[in-house]
């Protein structure tokens, strides 16, 4: 169903894929936009491990919300390197796609859940009563997806692999 990498030997493994996912900020939701024309959009998210899925939180009206009911399949990207190589035309990079089904649930209990996970991420210093303030201040507008992941890939250069092979 999902291609085989070309350069295999620039693969990430599973774990090296998970970390990435964990220890990123942001990335970008690809989806099937308006006319069928792709839509991608940067969002900030957590990855739950244990639950193989990535959250996002979005309003409950817009582009991307109706992408998502209108073709439930998406992949993320989230680049965990990119630096310019400039003296040889070329970049040492570091990323992953996930690849997965798109699920917006309506029950507030799973949308709580799903939120309190996010903004522990983005807010690790702040209280937890302080965080659930601001969830619930903002939870009649929120909204959430959660991309159940069915298959990702990981891609270093190869100049990566090499200093890592050393």
């Amino acid at each position: 169903m999902f291609r085989e990498m070309r350069r295999s030997k620039q693969a990430l493994s599973k774990e090296e894929c998970t970390a990435i996912l964990e220890r990123g900020t942001s990335g970008v939701l690809a989806l099937l936009g308006d006319e069928d024309y792709p839509y991608a959009v940067p969002l900030s998210y957590v990855y739950l491990k244990e639950e193989n899925k990535i959250v996002f939180h979005c309003a409950k009206v817009g582009h991307k919300i109706d992408a998502a009911r209108s073709h439930e399949k998406a992949s993320f990207c989230v680049i965990d390197k990119d630096q310019v190589v400039a003296e040889t035309y070329t970049t040492h990079f570091r990323s992953v796609i996930a690849f997965g089904r798109i699920h917006i649930p309506e029950d507030p209990a799973a949308i709580r859940r799903a939120i309190e996970p996010l903004a522990a991420k983005y807010a690790p210093l702040d209280t937890k009563a302080n965080r659930d303030a601001a969830i619930d201040r903002e939870f009649s507008g929120l909204c959430i997806m959660e991309l159940h992941v069915e298959h990702m890939t990981g891609k270093q250069a190869v100049e990566l692999l090499k200093q890592a092979q050393k």
